[in-house]
């Protein structure tokens, strides 16, 4: 994982060399980078949740639940909470990142997350907007982030997050 970091760290700041100084566009990198992070633990524990609530053999098993009451239990974010797992609302997630005026949906997004997560209020860097960074290139800078895979090993293994979260920090 340290690896693919590095090769996306490189391939971004080479996308950005022309457009702006390294001072600056290491902001719009590691931003988008923690954001990506977040939505993925998020997405790795809401599949998690989703493996327990079918398990008839889990202290969080549903019986008889039907899809609409499984969907509205993964949207409860104590489950979250509860494993200190940042709640990411839907119009925050990273699937929904690349978007028409993508600066201002992930400026939008990353107040979102600070709204729904007190520990982060005032710390998210929203200048995706100020940037004046095209769309195209904010949609290849969202591709290159989007091959960085925090928390894809889905079997609720703690060494490989707790390896995320260190990589990340």
């Amino acid at each position: 994982m340290l690896e693919d970091i590095k090769k996306t760290l490189w391939a971004t700041a080479e996308k950005l060399r022309a457009n702006m100084d390294a001072a600056k566009y290491k902001h719009i990198v590691l931003g988008l980078i923690f954001v990506k992070y977040i939505s993925d633990t998020f997405q790795s524990h809401r599949a998690e949740l989703s493996r327990k609530f079918a398990d008839s053999q889990d202290d969080y098993y549903l019986d008889d639940a039907d899809p609409d009451q499984i969907n509205a239990e993964l949207e409860d974010r104590d489950y979250y909470k509860e494993v200190n797992v940042f709640w990411v609302p839907e119009e925050a997630r990273w699937a929904q990142a690349k978007q028409a005026d993508i600066g201002k949906h992930i400026d939008d997004a990353l107040a979102l997350i600070e709204t729904e997560n007190p520990k982060l209020k005032g710390i998210l860097d929203k200048r995706y907007v100020r940037a004046q960074l095209p769309d195209a290139k904010l949609g290849e800078l969202v591709d290159l982030v989007s091959q960085i895979g925090f928390g894809e090993s889905g079997s609720g293994d703690d060494r490989a997050k707790n390896n995320a979260r260190d990589l990340l920090g």
